[in-house]
C-alpha cells in the first residue's frame, strides 16, 4: 500500500476563471474567494442568473381549491 495522497484537482473559479485547487478547507468552494462567491450571489439576487424554464402560471401547485 502507498501512503501518498491523491493529487489535488485544479478547476477554474466560476466567477473569475482563476485556477483554484480543490481543498476541503476552502469554505468558498467552488469559488476562489469570498469576493467571487458574493459577486455570484449578487448576480442571482438581481436576476442576472436564472434557471431556464417556463415561468409559473396563474395556478401553482400550492393553490388548493
Amino acid at each position: 500500500m502507498s501512503d501518498t495522497a491523491p493529487a489535488a484537482r485544479i478547476y477554474r473559479c466560476p466567477q473569475c476563471r482563476k485556477p483554484v485547487q480543490w481543498r476541503e478547507d476552502n469554505s468558498w468552494r467552488p469559488f476562489c474567494s469570498e469576493r467571487c462567491k458574493l459577486i455570484d450571489l449578487g448576480d442571482w439576487a438581481s436576476e442576472r442568473h436564472a434557471i431556464p424554464g417556463n415561468p409559473p402560471g396563474a395556478e401553482d401547485e400550492f393553490d388548493a381549491d
